[in-house]
């Protein structure tokens, strides 16, 4: 990635890594991370140690010497990882609340494909970011978004339990003792967690139907003082409410309930502007109860709206929502807030395109959440500087390679 710096910008970015520094406690770990980050907001196809080390190097010896202090720096130093994204998180926000509020949190996972089987976490297992089966790794995230901005704040590598439970590949990847097997859901419900202690802005968790068909994960995020808006599966049953707030008949599926109120029940809503022009869909809102099973009365559970997608070319409704969010929100409030989760692709894509997100190249644990806590570090002043180049109002929508002018 080029990133053309002003004089200004220069300052700024300068000031930004003194401000990162200040959590980390030797001055030879500020200088590894100076370097780091350049390197990753720099020029060149690689973001990795070798390739960084060379460019930051002008002879064959000190580069030798910046591999050697880089290497130890993202494998072995012990510095806090959540501290220091922490810090990044609340440079983006100030940033992004000169424009607009902070709104949303968004969950969501994304894959780093591997060629062997020793880099922690590594399997043959379902990602998104290849739409199949492959060999790679998992990282859960979570990002805080406004109307226009989304900016990646954590994340956490997810550890199948053949990796947990095996002794021998957790000391070769340097895993902690102290780590244990968690899914991803448990990882995205931690996070959630440190950022309500951190007191972060936001009101409401958007998340796929991998998270959102789980009334554990919604439940949880209730109690953690947020609304969502998740999308659900086909099956998942519910009862439909009257206006009194009253079950009506036996459960059905959202995909029956849709076919049974017809085409004629969906409205089309526009929920923001496209590069070819408005982006309309048709929606349609019932109140509901989920059904499950969970040995609670279902009087007792929160009450949510049903947002039903049915496009006009398509045969039949295309998406399900689960969403606690007020009814008092108009309709089109609400669709838009379901609809900020699609510009997280376009972050991985810039975050791996441009950032090198998924260039770490080590086998070790503690190493790949360095690497990752730099580049989250990294776009957070990315975006800062976006905001700064490009206010809202005259904002387009803009391609994953137009990050190297960002700043």
């Amino acid at each position: 990635m080029s990133v053309v710096m002003d004089e200004a910008a220069t300052a700024r970015v300068a000031g930004y890594f003194a401000r990162i520094g200040e959590h980390l406690p030797w001055p030879g770990q500020r200088a590894s991370f100076a370097t780091y980050a350049y390197g990753i907001l720099g020029e060149g196809d690689r973001k990795s140690v070798e390739p960084i080390a060379a460019r930051a190097a002008a002879e064959p010896e000190a580069t030798c010497r910046t591999h050697n202090r880089l290497l130890h720096f993202m494998r072995e130093s012990p510095w806090d990882d959540r501290v220091v994204r922490l810090e990044a998180a609340r440079y983006a926000v100030e940033a992004m609340s000169t424009r607009e509020p902070v709104v949303a949190w968004i969950i969501d996972d994304t894959g780093f494909l591997k060629q062997g089987k020793h880099s922690p976490g590594v399997q043959r297992q379902y990602t998104g970011s290849a739409g199949k089966i492959a060999n790679c790794q998992i990282g859960v995230s979570l990002s805080l978004a406004t109307r226009r901005e989304q900016v990646p704040i954590d994340f956490e590598l997810y550890m199948p339990k053949q990796w947990a439970d095996d002794a021998v590949r957790r000391r070769r990847a340097r895993i902690p003792d102290t780590l244990e097997f968690k899914t991803k859901l448990d990882l995205a419900l931690d996070m959630i967690s440190r950022a309500v202690d951190a007191k972060l802005p936001g009101e409401v968790v958007l998340a796929d139907s991998f998270y959102g068909r789980s009334h554990v994960f919604r439940e949880t995020v209730r109690v953690l003082g947020l609304d969502y808006a998740v999308a659900t599966d086909a099956d998942t049953h519910v009862w439909v409410l009257d206006r009194l707030g009253r079950r009506r008949g036996e459960p059905t599926t959202v995909q029956e309930l849709a076919k049974q109120l017809g085409r004629g029940a969906f409205r089309p809503l526009m929920w923001r502007d496209g590069t070819r022009g408005p982006l309309v869909s048709r929606f349609c809102f019932r109140q509901v109860k989920v059904a499950y099973e969970d040995g609670t009365e279902p009087a007792d559970r929160e009450p949510v709206w049903l947002v039903m997608e049915w496009p006009e070319r398509e045969s039949k409704p295309t998406a399900f929502v689960l969403t606690s969010l007020p009814r008092r929100m108009s309709k089109q409030k609400i669709v838009r807030t379901i609809k900020e989760r699609w510009r997280t692709e376009q972050a991985y894509q810039e975050l791996k395109g441009e950032l090198g997100l998924d260039h770490f190249e080590g086998r070790s644990f503690i190493g790949w959440h360095h690497h990752v806590s730099v580049v989250l570090c990294c776009y957070a002043f990315v975006v800062a500087e976006r905001i700064r180049a490009f206010p809202p109002s005259h904002r387009r929508t803009r391609p994953p390679r137009a990050v190297a002018g960002a700043a």
